[in-house]
């Protein structure tokens, strides 16, 4: 009995000294472990920084105190060991390695922010939802007619709205994710930004059927000097792209009406206003009937129009499926990360 009395304490002694022996976890272990537990936090507190310029509005937007914020921030260029935002400006910069960073980081962290939608338009595949199209006005007009109804017989509970914009706002739409994707025709493409061009249309001269030049085979660029143009705004490619060409081979032009929307044009066209160099993609059939139309191409280039996506956007079922209609498999997960630019 007093054996194991004797046996029992000499337990009771072994498991205290293996207590003692178990080593104290310091305070900088504790920290460390809490923010390397914690990356996503620390990557969204960047990703957000760079979206709204400093870091106290990223903490408003977090919940979080500006305190918390820039120790997160602290942290995540300390694990990393690179300098990932310049603060001696106004607003915060990216350094080179911030820029990697946040290529890398902002689709994980939106897709984690959209998990829920994700999973929900997963489950309920296109029988609801919607679908956002930024496009400009001869996009909505000349192109898109036959792919809305066409998605609109496959899938009839799916909401469209089509965004009627151009330049700017359109971009603004797909940065902001209130537009799924765009469609129309780009001459550059920002490095956020990736463009599939799908299709391709060639520069037309219109005339009155009734014009001088409308009885040549052949027109020169420099038969169009004598009479005034009809242009859409200054402020559009077609006016630029006009302008280069004539600019380039010295070649003087005069601009009689400005006015935006294709359809108009051609009507003041018709009417013996003056004459114009249009994109292909709004010369309809029923055109030949009231204008002389003569292919521009060997003056002029070809304007591409395609589909705009944000680089690491994820494209809901609904909006892959309206994608798959203009070209099956575009923008495949990797492509999202290729720069290039547009061929219009």
């Amino acid at each position: 009995m007093p054996l194991k009395s004797n046996n029992r304490t000499n337990l009771g002694k072994t498991g205290s000294r293996k207590r003692q022996a178990t080593p104290k976890t310091t305070a900088a272990a504790v920290v460390r472990h809490y923010y390397k537990g914690n990356r996503l936090k620390q990557l969204r507190a960047f990703c957000y920084a760079v979206k709204f310029g400093t870091v106290a509005r990223a903490a408003e937007a977090l919940f979080l105190s500006a305190s918390s914020a820039s120790l997160q921030l602290s942290a995540l260029e300390k694990e990393l060991g690179a300098r990932l935002l310049e603060r001696t400006r106004p607003r915060l910069a990216l350094t080179r390695e911030g820029q990697v960073l946040y290529d890398l980081a902002r689709p994980l962290i939106e897709g984690m922010e959209s998990l829920d939608q994700q999973f929900r338009a997963q489950r309920t595949g296109l029988d609801s939802g919607a679908v956002n199209i930024a496009a400009g006005a001869s996009t909505i007009q000349y192109l898109l007619p036959p792919l809305v109804r066409e998605f609109r017989e496959r899938s009839p509970q799916v909401r469209l709205q089509l965004a009627n914009v151009t330049g700017k706002d359109g971009l603004a739409l797909l940065r902001s994710d209130q537009a799924d994707f765009a469609v129309g025709s780009m001459l550059d493409v920002p490095h956020d930004l990736s463009y599939e061009p799908v299709h391709w249309f060639d520069p037309m001269l219109i005339l009155p059927p009734d014009h001088p030049l409308a009885a040549k085979h052949e027109i020169a660029l420099e038969d169009l000097s004598p009479y005034g143009l009809i242009l859409p705004p200054q402020r559009l490619t077609t006016y630029r792209m006009v302008d280069l060409v004539f600019q380039q081979r010295r070649v003087p032009y005069q601009v009689a009406i400005e006015v935006g929307g294709w359809e108009v044009i051609k009507q003041y066209v018709a009417m013996g206003l003056g004459i114009s160099i249009v994109t292909g993609i709004c010369i309809q059939p029923e055109d030949e009937t009231r204008l002389a139309v003569r292919n521009m191409r060997r003056f002029f280039p070809q304007r591409s129009y395609g589909v705009v996506v944000r680089k690491g956007k994820y494209l809901s079922p609904q909006a892959r499926a309206f994608v798959d209609l203009i070209k099956p498999g575009m923008f495949a997960r990797g492509d999202y990360y290729e720069s290039g630019h547009s061929e219009r």
